[in-house]
Formats: structure tokens, C-alpha cells, sequence
């Protein structure tokens, strides 16, 4: 079965075909480093973290090159230094800011099972590239100066009688569209509504940079303009797959689709637009006013993150998704289940086909997860069941074997750890889900501050022959040796 992939642009699941197999090149729109990362922002991590897996199991680790940036400059970062920094300059204080969450969002993305990226580059070590498709856009008209401002024109584009495409094609809107439902700067300089920043002048303290076209004043560059230099200098012109969350669409995607096009004369940036769905929290929109609102390291201290891993794959990636704690104890569950039945086996030398075409399909998650669960409750001696062969002849532990060998392929699981566990586990006769139980029961008692009931049940552990240990990371457990 070849890979078949939903592209936002078109609107279709079609074939994917690499522009070039020997280097299979994918962008996905990384963190704004000022603060820790949230759950919705854990679905793209980990989604494109599979989708990268797939991709060196189907071309060869070295033929694919996986670019994540870093934005490290943003108003957001400016306003996060001044208050936690009151004391520095402007610009050390940012520093600290950037150096510091950049810091966390790898430590949680680690935790997430996510392969590290080809290429992670910074914002901030692209200024040239950045001034340098300003140039272009400028020459081209598709951009112009206004009060030491940089502005793009959507309108030029459309006027424009080229190859370019459509602006508002990735939306699937028209500008009037546009300019009736978005939220949008309203400015004298601007010739159009929907005109917006490529480059601005910095204001007294924030970061600035040499301005292009002409501009005397320091400035710094507008948030789309950052993407398109990154995704060029590290993939050129055109490459296979743009990645992100849904929310992204519109304005971000949709601008840079527009400036990379117009700067190149291209008819497109992106082979393929890749976008996941939207994430609530227990059924409605997570935010800070409902007091839903959580962090990844929040969920660290309280799960591990294959269970957090676990938990967003069962759901399609383009669908919408309702993060609830009855999903997180039954994917708990389904964990400790693979574990017992994996005990200290081998993988298998070979990788289980319908585990794989499932991925193939569009990352289909969930029916590549099904496969795991018919591999892990194989028929008596490995034959028949209801007519149907799930596992030709194999034996338990060959299915055993089958099923590390599947999790493993594409990172469902964190290896190193999930061995570990699964063979202490194996040798122990505890039972996982009861310890998974007590220790829920235990991080509750914590919660409400009922220490008494917390030490009773660290004590009931003790006596199971299993050791805990408490971090700021959270809490883990083990057999005792």
C-alpha cells in the first residue's frame, strides 16, 4: 500500500510522492518559547513525531530531514521578560526567558517519546534570510513600505497574472471572507484590510535588527516572514510537507504560503498541508477562565508520557479531540495490558503489515492501535478464532514478540523504558493496573492533602514489593530489587 496523505490545500487524500525519495523534507511550526508548553500544543509535538518515524521506516533515516523551529522573538517573550525580569535589560532578560522555556519544552517533549528534529533553528539566526525575501516581495509588488513599516499586499497577489496561487486557497476563503470574519490590524499606513506585517520598527529596549528596503530605523520581523526564511534556508524553494496544528490555517499558514510563492515565482511552498484537529479539555475549550487550562508538565507529574502519548494516537489526528482523565486511566490500562503481555520476550525479527498500512493510511492511529490490541489478545495456540486468522500459527509469545516489534516501529511507546518495565513487571507477578490504581489513589490523597491515607498506600506498595519515588518531575514506580 503506498502513503497516503490529507492535504489541507487540495482537500484530498491522494498518494504521496516525495519530491525527491534520497530527501524526504518535512516543516512543522514550532514553540513560541515564553512559557510552558500546553496539551493542545503536545498534539502536533507528537503527531509529526509518528509521521517522522513513518517516514525514516518507509525512505531510510538518512534520507529525511525534519525542520521544527524555535521563535524566540514575540511580543509574547518581551512581555514575559519584563514581568519575570523587572530588574535586566530588556534584551538579557529576554534571553533568559528564551534560554529557560526552550529548556522545558525539550524536557517535555523527551518526555513525550518525540524523536528530536533534523534541524531546530531559531528565529533569531534568521534575520538575514528573513530581510532577504522582504527584498524579493518588495521588488516583485507584492510588499510595500509605509512608515517604516513593511507590509504585505494579499490583493497584489491575487492581481497578479501568474502561477501563483490563490490568496485565501488554504483557508478556503475569499478576502472579502476575510476581511468580514477576521480579526485584523487596523492601521493608517495600511492600503488594504488585509495588508499585514512583514517587518515593523522595534520600539525603545525590544530586540532590532538593520531594516531592509531602505528603512533607516532598526526594526524586527513580523511572525510569518520568520517561517518562510527558516523553511527555505533549511529546505529551498519548495519541499514535501507543511505541518501544524489546525489553528494555524489562518493567518499564519496561510501567509506564509503567500510570501514563499511571491517571492519565488512558485506555484506552491508545501507539497502537502498537514494540519491536526482541535483539543478540549472534559468537553469544552481549554483557557485559563475555566480553570482548565494544562500544561504538559502538569500531566508529567501525573502520568507518564507514553500514557500521554498513547492517549492523543487514539484519536484520528484531524479530528477534534476531548482530553478527559477517563482517557487517560483507560490508556493506562491498555499500556500495562501490552507490558504483562510483552513480559521479557525478543522482538520479533520482522514488523507486522497491517500495523504499518494502517499508518499508511493518513496516520491512522487508531486502527494501527486496534492492531496492537488483536496482536496482544491473540487466539488459543495462535489459530482460528471465529474463522479469522489473526496471527497464522504463531504461539503467545510469538505474538508477544510481534506486538514489541509493531510498538516499537513507529515510537507508540517509549522503547527504552517500556522494555524495562515490561521485563521487571514480567518477573514480579505484580499487578501493573493495581499498582496504577494505588497510585492514583495515593496522588489524590496528596492532592486533598490527606497525608495519612497517601503514607498508607505508599506502605501498601512497599508490601507489593514495589518501590515509588517522588520528583518534581512526578511520580514513578518500579519493583523492588
Amino acid at each position: 500500500m503506498e502513503l497516503r496523505l490529507y492535504d489541507t490545500l487540495t482537500r484530498e487524500k491522494r498518494v504521496f510522492t516525495p519530491l525527491n525519495p534520497a530527501n524526504v523534507r518535512m516543516y512543522v511550526c514550532g514553540p513560541t518559547v515564553y512559557d510552558f508548553a500546553h496539551i493542545g500544543n503536545a498534539r502536533p509535538l507528537i503527531v509529526f513525531d509518528v509521521l517522522f518515524r513513518l517516514l525514516r521506516h518507509l525512505y531510510g533515516e538518512a534520507h529525511v530531514t525534519y525542520v521544527r523551529n524555535i521563535t524566540d522573538v514575540d511580543d509574547k517573550i518581551n512581555d514575559r521578560a519584563v514581568r519575570d525580569f523587572a530588574g535586566l535589560p530588556l534584551n538579557e532578560a529576554i534571553r533568559k526567558v528564551t534560554e529557560q522555556t526552550e529548556k522545558q519544552f525539550h524536557e517535555d517533549a523527551d518526555a513525550l517519546g518525540c524523536l528530536p528534529p533534523t534541524v531546530e533553528p531559531r528565529a533569531t539566526e534568521h534575520i538575514a534570510e528573513m530581510r532577504e525575501l522582504i527584498e524579493k516581495l518588495v521588488a516583485g509588488g507584492f510588499a510595500y513600505v509605509a512608515e517604516d513599516h513593511v507590509l504585505f499586499s494579499p490583493q497584489a497577489m491575487n492581481a497578479a497574472n501568474s502561477v501563483l496561487p490563490r490568496y485565501g486557497a488554504l483557508a478556503n476563503r475569499s478576502l472579502d471572507e476575510m476581511i468580514a470574519g477576521a480579526r485584523v490590524d487596523v492601521a493608517p499606513y495600511k492600503r488594504d484590510a488585509t495588508d499585514f506585517v512583514l517587518w515593523k520598527p522595534s520600539k525603545p529596549g525590544e530586540p532590532s535588527w538593520p531594516s531592509p528596503s531602505g528603512i533607516r530605523v532598526e526594526g524586527r520581523p513580523g511572525w510569518h516572514i520568520e517561517c518562510s526564511a527558516m523553511s527555505w534556508k533549511h529546505l529551498g524553494k519548495q519541499f514535501d510537507i507543511h505541518g501544524g496544528g489546525i489553528d494555524l490555517v489562518f493567518p499564519h499558514h496561510e501567509n506564509e504560503l503567500a510570501q514563499s510563492c511571491c517571492a519565488f515565482h512558485e506555484n506552491r511552498m508545501a507539497n502537502f498541508w498537514m494540519h491536526n484537529g482541535f483539543l478540549q479539555v472534559e468537553g469544552e475549550k481549554m483557557s485559563k477562565s475555566l480553570g482548565n487550562f494544562v500544561t504538559i508538565r502538569e500531566l508529567l507529574a501525573d502520568w507518564p508520557g507514553e500514557v500521554l502519548r498513547l492517549n492523543m494516537l487514539k484519536t484520528h489526528y484531524r479530528s477534534p479531540i476531548d482530553w478527559t482523565l477517563k482517557g487517560l486511566e483507560e490508556s493506562s490500562k491498555i499500556l500495562d495490558g501490552w507490558y504483562d503481555f510483552i513480559g521479557d520476550c525478543e522482538p520479533a525479527p520482522t514488523s507486522d503489515h497491517s500495523f504499518v498500512e494502517a499508518l499508511r493510511d493518513d496516520l491512522n492511529t487508531p486502527s494501527a492501535i486496534a492492531r496492537l490490541h488483536q496482536i496482544s489478545h491473540p487466539p488459543v495456540a495462535g489459530r482460528m478464532m471465529a474463522g479469522v486468522t489473526m496471527l497464522g500459527d504463531r504461539t503467545g509469545t510469538d505474538a508477544a514478540a510481534h506486538l514489541k516489534s509493531s510498538a516499537i516501529l513507529v515510537g507508540l511507546l517509549l522503547p527504552t523504558n517500556s522494555e524495562r518495565k515490561a521485563k521487571n513487571i514480567a518477573t514480579s507477578g505484580v499487578d501493573s493496573s493495581a499498582v496504577e490504581l494505588l497510585l492514583a489513589a495515593r496522588t489524590a490523597a496528596r492532592a486533598r492533602k490527606d497525608f495519612k491515607e497517601s503514607d498508607r498506600i505508599r506502605d501498601e506498595l512497599a508490601a507489593m514489593g514495589v518501590v515509588i519515588k517522588d520528583s518534581k518531575e512526578g511520580t514513578t514506580w518500579e519493583i523492588a530489587r
